[in-house]
Order: structure tokens, then C-alpha cells, then sequence
């Protein structure tokens, strides 16, 4: 054992080669390509709901037996507690300062590599499976394919109305997802990225763990998500891919449930949404057993990976690789960096925290210092200006800033409100939007009115109320909430558009003018605000206005039918019945069965003198709306 403990210490920090040495002097079986590299995200997991961390009221034997044969990391913590902002951390090796994925479809900038873009160097075969639709690299996680092979997108047009396949996979679907890309991929060596999304909320585990958790079903989605798990190990062992592979397993974040008020994750700073399980499984199962008390980071993921390639370290990275505490002896404590600009999205103030050396700072309108030798819960704020520890954790947050400089970063405003003020309405806005998502809109419409009853000028319950009067056909209301929430937030693009929208339903065409302009002043390239826009002028007999905004609509998306035939609409409109005509006619030949496309023609036809292709064009029109009528009895 002494033998085998002085060979990982020697290869710390050393490739992938050095790390099969080892393996020789146990196996005498020395691996000829680097290792296969597993990365396992499990979206939204307590470090203390696992088994092999203590956790009673939850059976993970998979990840049990992952740290029996790797390293378990007792005290790892994620750079952020929304499932974006960390999974880009942990693809780059950076916190969100440096990385600027700070909110949903924030793209990722090329200007950092991810970890994936860094294998391909190394020869590696990559591909990631996602477990959310908020990971889907078309939509809200934009630049998070970079060099992945290939990317398990979402269907671009679901054929289902269900969650599932819609905005979320099963765990069992995403392993067999990834399976089935191994399988037919032989060739290494390989660096998968497989993302379970399962405990995150909405709790819904299949059977049986919906039953047999059934009073607490945060754990019986964790028990599923291991089962998941449990699969894909089982499949790289009968692939004979599992004994010199490595495998990390990690959280993105925790979950509040409950804890200071905050039932879900993204506003708080707390271990409750920043401790995250961590195991390392080493190739050859080196250092199995092994259990590192060390606080470590997320972030010293991408360094860690690096190593087992034999890849050359960044030079731009907030995190170090974990090879020194692979023998169990290193004890270093490594400072802990979080941060959320989650609450930013409602108006309230972000939060900065550094938990080091058993005290946990945040930075806040209202700041906090915990010591955790005597409060881990992080009950009693011992905040005081002059305390060293504040003075050393501000310190040390500004020298993070310092670096991050010219980067997308959000200052600290003491002028917004404290998110620890906001935390009920911020449970109401979720369960809102969860149920909206399950098309419960009066149980939506009662959680937002009860966030304005808390504070009658939130933005976001306003937005929400607006769009859910949208919906149900209540123009006049949909459009009261909608200014209104523009009144408080001027800035909100959407909002703009939504209130477009609901005006010209309710035919207040000036007011919808002026609300789409708004919107796309904020927000220049949304293709449905300049459509409806150039709409909207079209009503208003303003023909030359309603060409601009179309052709900007048909430059955004050539492709659009819809598109095309308003713009054709504004050019007879106003008088220009040849470009009408050649638009038109190129369009008849791509939709031959589109009546609405020779109604056109028809017109453009007659304002140009041209009466008996006219005459054709309309009689076409008729002879497609009869054959529709007659497919429809």
C-alpha cells in the first residue's frame, strides 16, 4: 500500500501516462491511449442527500460503490446555484465573472475554451447529453457545443405536449442516449459529457421511487437519477470501458428546500444550494476508497480532467486540478468562490461569497459572516465592518474582480433590495411558473397576485399576469398588466413585445406601434416583433413603414412565409405592384397550394394593368380554398 500511495503522490500533476505507470506496477497491464473521460453532472444535488455522504433517508448505491472504487471530495462547492452559470464553470475551469454565462442564453464566448474544445486537441472523440431543454445549445445555452462531436439537442419541433421530451429527459433516456453514441463510436479515446436533470423541480420520480419516496420525493428523484446512473456504469463495464476510465461525478448545485426560506436554488449563497458531492473514479480505480476533507471547487474540474489527458494546463483558470489530494494526504483548504446574478432578473441585488477557513463571508446590501466551526447551518450573522475575516474575504473578492476586469461582470448595487427580503415573493414567482408550465393557470394567476398583494409593483409577477391574460384571450387586462410592468422596468424587451401584442388583439394599433418600437429598440433581432410590427403598420396605412420593418423581418428569417406574404401585402399597399409581383411569383412556385399567396397576386396583378392574369391568379386562389374546404368536411 505504501508502494502504491508513493506512485499516485509521484503522479500528481503528471498525465495520463504516469497515472497507467502506476496502474502497470499493480496490473502489468499498462493502458495504450489516454483514458476514456466521463463527466456527470446531476443537476440540483445535496451533497447531504447521498448515501456514501451520510445522508440516511435515500438509497445511491451507485454513487456509493463510484466512491468506494474513486475519491470522494467531502467539501466541494459550485461557483454558482443556477444550473447555466455552473455548468459553464464547470466546462471552462472559470467563475461566472470571467465566463459571463451569468443568466439563461447568455452565450458562452469563444474566447473561452471548454473543456471539450481542449480534448479534441488531444485526440478525443466528444459528446455531450443533456438532461434539460435549458442546456440546449440552440436556445438558452448557446456556445456549450463548442467541441463536442456531437450535442443531444432537444427536438426542434417535440412531438409531444408532455414535459418529458419536451423540456426534460429522464435519466435512464439520457444514459441511453449516450450508450447507444458509445456504442456506435468504438474508437477513443472518448470524453462524454452525460447531464441528469431528474432533481431538479419539479419532484416527479417514475415508479417505484415515486412510491416508495413518497414523503419525500427530492430523494426519490436522486434515488432514481442514481439508478440512471447505476445503468450507465453497468454498461461500460460490459463494454470493458469502465476499469481505465475516469469518471467525475458532481453536482451543478444544491437545493434549498426550505432552508432560510428558499425553497429551490438561485438566489442564496448558502451550503444548502452550494455543497455539492464531488468523486473522482481515477483510471485502474487508482486511490480507491480515498476520502479528501480539503475544501475543493467545481472549478478544479477542468484542471483535474487536463491532467488525467496529458493535456496542457490553461493558462486562464479560477481552478487547480485535484492530483495533489489523490493520495489522501494533502489537507490545503482551496478558498470557495460563488456568486449568483440570478436575482438580478427581478430587480434585486446579486451576491458575491468566499467560504474559507471555516468562515463563510457574502456579500450583500446586507452582508453576512458565518462561523462555521460553530454554525454550519448559517444561522447567526456575526456581520461586523471591522472583523479580519470580513476585511480578508473583501480582500479577496475585489482581487477576484480585479482579475475578471473587461469581462462580463455585474457590479454589487447596495441600492437594489436585499434577496433576503424577497425570498417569499421569489417562492410564489417559481410555483407560478411551475405552474404555468403545467398549464395551471389559475393556480399561476393565484401565486402572482399573491406576489403583488407582498409588492404591487413587481416587475416579473406584473410580466407574468400580462402574459397569462395573454393567453386566455383577456386583451384589455393583458395589456394593463403588461404597461405597467414596463412602468417599473423600462428596459424589459419582452414585456414591450407581450404589450405590443396584447394592444393590437384589443386594436389600440398606436399603442402597439409604440410598444413593438420599444421593444425593439431593447432588443433589436426579434424577427416576431418586426413581423407583427410591419403589421401593425399596415393597419395604421403607413404602407413605407410597414416595408421597412418587413424586410428587416424577411433579412432575420428568409425562410418565412409569413414574412414574405405581409411584406408583399405592404408593397401593394403602397403602389409597388412589381416588386409585389416578382416576390410573389417566386413564392407561387415554392407553395403552389397556398391560396392566400395568388389572393395576393391577384391584386399585384391588377394594380399593374394586368387583368387577365389577375382573373387566373384569384381563380386559382378559389379552386385551393375549395379543394381545403372539401379535405376539412
Amino acid at each position: 500500500m505504501k508502494v502504491f500511495r508513493a506512485l499516485v503522490v509521484f503522479c500528481a500533476g503528471l498525465p495520463w501516462a504516469c497515472f497507467s505507470s502506476a496502474q502497470t506496477a499493480r496490473t502489468s497491464s499498462p493502458a495504450k491511449t489516454p483514458p476514456d473521460i466521463f463527466l456527470v453532472t446531476i443537476d440540483t444535488l445535496r451533497a447531504d442527500h447521498v448515501h456514501c455522504y451520510g445522508y440516511q433517508q435515500v438509497q445511491t448505491p451507485a454513487l456509493d460503490a463510484l466512491a468506494k472504487d474513486g475519491i470522494r471530495f467531502t467539501e466541494a462547492f459550485t461557483a454558482s446555484p443556477i444550473t447555466n452559470t455552473s455548468h459553464a464553470s464547470i466546462l471552462t475551469g472559470l467563475l461566472p465573472g470571467s465566463h459571463g454565462v451569468t443568466d439563461f442564453a447568455v452565450p458562452l464566448s469563444p474566447a473561452h475554451p471548454t473543456l471539450a474544445e481542449l480534448l479534441k486537441k488531444k485526440s478525443y472523440h466528444t459528446a455531450a447529453f443533456i438532461g434539460a431543454v435549458i442546456l440546449d445549445s440552440r436556445t438558452l445555452a448557446p456556445g456549450f457545443d463548442r467541441g463536442f462531436d456531437y450535442y443531444d439537442n432537444f427536438p426542434e419541433a417535440p412531438q409531444t405536449k408532455s414535459r418529458w421530451g419536451q423540456v426534460e429527459r429522464r435519466g435512464m433516456d439520457v444514459v441511453q442516449h449516450a450508450e447507444a453514441w458509445l456504442t456506435s463510436h468504438p474508437a477513443g479515446p472518448h470524453f462524454l459529457w452525460v447531464h441528469l436533470y431528474d432533481p431538479h423541480d419539479p419532484y416527479e420520480p417514475p415508479p417505484p421511487y415515486s412510491q416508495t419516496y413518497k414523503d419525500h420525493l427530492y430523494d426519490g428523484e436522486i434515488a432514481y437519477a442514481d439508478s440512471a446512473f447505476a445503468n450507465f456504469v453497468a454498461y461500460l463495464k460490459r463494454a470493458g470501458r469502465y476499469r481505465n476510465s475516469a469518471i467525475i461525478v458532481v453536482g451543478d448545485h444544491g437545493e434549498g428546500l426550505g432552508e432560510h426560506q428558499e425553497d429551490t436554488h438561485g438566489i442564496f449563497l448558502y451550503d444548502s444550494t452550494t455543497h455539492v458531492p464531488l468523486i473522482v473514479k481515477l483510471p485502474g480505480s487508482l486511490a480507491a476508497g480515498t476520502v479528501v476533507s480539503a475544501q475543493v471547487r467545481t472549478v478544479d474540474i477542468v484542471p483535474t480532467a487536463l491532467d488525467l489527458a496529458g493535456a496542457p494546463a490553461l493558462e486562464k483558470r479560477a481552478g487547480d486540478s485535484l492530483t495533489p489530494y489523490f493520495a489522501g494526504t494533502v489537507e490545503t483548504d482551496r478558498p470557495a468562490f460563488s456568486e449568483t446574478d440570478y436575482p438580478l432578473r427581478f430587480g434585486w441585488a446579486p451576491l458575491r461569497s468566499l467560504r474559507s477557513e471555516a468562515f463563510k463571508f457574502i456579500e450583500a446590501p446586507r452582508p453576512e459572516l458565518y462561523d462555521l466551526h460553530l454554525d454550519l447551518p448559517e444561522l447567526h450573522n456575526q456581520y461586523e465592518p471591522q472583523d479580519a475575516r470580513v476585511q480578508k474575504a473583501r480582500a479577496m473578492l475585489a482581487e477576484v474582480r480585479a482579475r475578471e476586469a473587461g469581462t462580463i461582470s455585474t457590479p454589487l448595487s447596495a441600492s437594489l433590495p436585499d434577496p433576503k427580503d424577497k425570498i417569499k415573493e421569489q417562492n410564489l414567482l417559481h410555483a407560478a411558473m411551475i405552474a404555468s408550465d403545467d398549464d395551471r393557470p389559475s393556480d399561476a394567476r393565484q401565486s402572482l397576485e399573491q406576489v403583488l398583494a407582498l409588492d404591487p409593483e413587481s416587475p416579473t409577477a406584473l410580466r407574468q399576469l400580462g402574459e397569462l391574460e395573454l393567453q386566455a384571450g383577456d386583451y384589455a387586462k393583458a395589456a394593463q398588466h403588461l404597461k405597467s410592468a414596463l412602468e417599473v422596468r423600462p428596459d424589459d424587451a419582452t414585456a414591450a413585445f407581450h404589450a405590443g401584442q396584447a394592444l393590437e388583439k384589443s386594436n389600440d394599433l398606436a399603442g402597439a406601434r409604440d410598444a413593438l418600437e420599444t421593444s425593439l429598440k431593447l432588443m433589436p433581432g426579434q424577427f416576431p416583433a418586426r413581423l407583427l410590427l410591419g403589421q401593425v403598420y399596415l393597419g395604421l396605412r403607413d404602407p413605407k413603414a410597414a416595408v421597412d420593418q418587413l424586410e428587416a423581418a424577411v433579412l432575420l428569417q428568409p425562410a418565412s412565409v409569413d414574412a414574405q406574404l405581409a411584406l408583399a401585402a405592404a408593397q401593394i399597399a403602397g403602389g409597388n405592384f412589381a416588386e409585389a409581383v416578382q416576390q410573389l411569383e417566386a413564392l407561387s412556385r415554392a407553395q403552389p397550394k397556398n391560396a392566400e399567396i395568388f389572393d395576393l397576386l391577384a391584386k399585384a396583378y391588377a394594380g399593374l394593368g394586368k387583368t387577365e392574369e389577375a382573373h387566373r391568379a384569384g381563380a386559382r386562389a378559389d379552386l385551393l380554398r375549395a379543394h381545403r374546404q372539401q379535405r376539412n368536411r
